[in-house]
């Protein structure tokens, strides 16, 4: 996991999408830290499959894809349990 932090990387559109997609107004720079978090956190799990990470995280009920060739963020998910 600590490859996939210090590797992730954004696209303009992926700020918009995680908005979007998490219900949230958040800038570029909290967005970015709500990753941070989500990858810090001891109770993350990551699945690799296919091309892609999910990271997922139940306390904070989000899930990333990652894409795992280039840790480029694609989406996140809103995960209930």
């Amino acid at each position: 996991m600590a490859r996939i932090k210090e590797y992730v990387c954004y696209t303009e559109l992926v700020y918009q999408r995680v908005n979007k997609k998490l219900a949230v107004d958040l800038s570029k720079p909290e967005i970015e830290a709500l990753v941070t978090a989500v990858l810090d956190d001891s109770a993350t799990d990551v699945e690799k499959v296919g091309k892609n990470y999910y990271v997922t995280n139940s306390s904070r009920q989000v899930q990333l894809v990652i894409n795992s060739f280039n840790y480029r963020l694609i989406t996140a998910n809103h995960v209930t349990e």
